[in-house]
């Protein structure tokens, strides 16, 4: 079921361990996971580099656009497996499988192996004389950063290795991924997909799988590695960027969110409730969740009954059965950390829903959907990124109070506006610090749209031809006129 792909060689780690895969709605071993050491990482960016430097791979633009197309149709036809194992090693509810955690994202690499041939990779500048004097003609060429480190997380494995990978190998990159230790088939199976069913050659991308996440440590710190594409926690991407200084590595970081959801007092509010009980599909693990929901308070208590009736309506179970979008989360040590901060909370606000982990499913690594109602701005469940089946309720008296609310976070990734007058919730909109804005309804998420955040969000972007450019370095070349 599981191998590293290193060099174009599916096989087992260098020393013959294996950790368990845990299905977190069963808590059972459902297999078994390589474990890679440090020699393993090694030949992997040994494998990347080589590749890099020695192979046609960065300059062939029609070939890379060739193989991405492949790549389409190889994870198309193996779909259903893939599905699978969403579902029992991530925990993902089958509804959730048939849009961005499976089924939307494929078409996506169309995007990038399009992109490959179309990008304007060199644009002429008009002669001129420059600034030494001298009457030149330019060129601005952009060629491939080189070898990419792609550390992924475990909330939608699936999608971001494929939005990591097609993207750095569109670009001309070689890449050696990293998959989460929570969902290491997302990785390897798409490593023996690139093996057997594309023409990518031996060592553009290589796929190691560890149960230490240290383990990434070592391909940060190579020097051999051009750039980190990196999505998961605030906390480790800090670590991250503090060990790549130490070459002067790129890096591209997609990190937490603490996202509002601002309702403006002319919007029709029980349209909304959907949209409001969304923050808790796939168990409210997305760092890009309107997690904080603001209410005017001339409308605050309908609002906040809608809220409740909503969350009433939402249950969690079994990931298997199509009526569920609230499945567990990924593990014992993540359920313990978010009904942590469910009893903080109870000292801080007033909970109307939820609030623990449910009694009859004693089995798995669930918790109830939790709303809080009167959460004061400051208060920890409103500017900690709890990342489970949470949502606080914070009332504001007038447009710029909700603003301000809203940027009250070192955060700054995604938000939304509700609103029958669009020029006002627009207006509010572009005074939202954060890298996306959803208006009424809205979704920005697609493969040509650029996805990132503001603050301690990340830094730089993913997914539209922003993203494409993050793989990309810039060279200027000048010539007599």
């Amino acid at each position: 079921m599981s191998d590293l792909l290193i060099n174009g060689t599916l096989r087992e780690a260098a020393d013959g361990r294996t950790y368990a895969n845990v299905n977190p709605a069963t808590e059972q071993v459902i297999g078994q996971a390589p474990d890679a050491t440090r020699s393993d990482v090694d030949a992997a960016v040994g494998a990347a580099r080589r590749a890099f430097d020695d192979l046609a791979w960065s300059q062939d633009h029609a070939f890379r656009s060739r193989c991405l197309g492949q790549l389409h149709d190889g994870i198309r036809a193996e779909q259903e497996d893939l599905r699978r194992i969403l579902i029992d090693e991530a925990g993902v509810p089958v509804a959730l499988t048939h849009s961005i955690w499976l089924d939307t994202i494929i078409d996506s690499i169309t995007y990038w192996a399009e992109l490959a041939e179309s990008y304007p990779y060199e644009v002429q500048i008009a002669a001129r004389e420059t600034l030494a004097g001298v009457s030149s003609k330019r060129m601005v060429a952009r060629e491939p950063v080189g070898v990419i480190a792609a550390i992924t997380p475990w909330n939608y494995p699936l999608p971001l290795n494929i939005f990591k990978v097609a993207a750095a190998l569109a670009a001309g990159c070689t890449a050696v991924l990293k998959p989460a230790p929570d969902t290491p088939w997302s990785g390897t199976e798409l490593g023996r997909i690139i093996a057997e069913r594309t023409d990518i050659p031996a060592g553009v991308v290589n796929v190691v799988t560890a149960a230490d996440p240290l383990i990434g440590e070592a391909l940060v710190r190579d020097p051999r590695v051009d750039m980190i594409t990196f999505t998961g926690s605030t906390e480790v991407g800090k670590r991250i960027m503090a060990s790549a200084a130490n070459n002067l590595t790129r890096v591209c970081l997609e990190l937490g969110g603490k996202s509002a959801n601002i309702i403006l007092d002319d919007a029709d509010l029980p349209s909304l409730a959907a949209g409001i009980a969304g923050v808790c599909a796939h168990a409210g693990q997305g760092c890009a969740l309107p997690t904080r929901l603001l209410l005017p308070r001339s409308r605050y208590e309908e609002g906040v009954a809608i809220a409740q009736a909503a969350f009433e309506s939402v249950s969690c179970g079994d990931p298997n059965d199509p009526n569920i979008v609230v499945g567990p989360v990924i593990n014992a040590r993540q359920r313990e950390r978010i009904l942590n901060l469910i009893e903080m909370g109870r000292q801080e606000a007033r909970i109307l829903v939820g609030g623990g982990a449910p009694a009859s499913m004693p089995v798995g690594y669930y918790v109830e959907p939790t709303l809080f109602c009167d959460v004061a701005p400051d208060a920890v469940i409103a500017q900690e990124e709890i990342f489970g089946p949470v949502l606080v309720v914070i009332p504001y008296d007038d447009d710029d109070h909700a603003v301000e609310i809203a940027n009250n976070s070192i955060y700054g990734l995604s938000g939304a506006v509700h609103g029958a007058d669009v020029d006002r919730a627009m207006g509010i909109a572009r005074r939202l610090r954060t890298g996306t804005v959803g208006i009424n309804g809205g979704a920005w998420l697609a493969a040509d749209t650029p996805f990132g955040g503001y603050k301690q969000s990340g830094m730089g972007r993913e997914l539209g031809t922003e993203g494409f450019a993050e793989f990309l370095e810039t060279k200027s070349i000048a010539l007599p006129a």
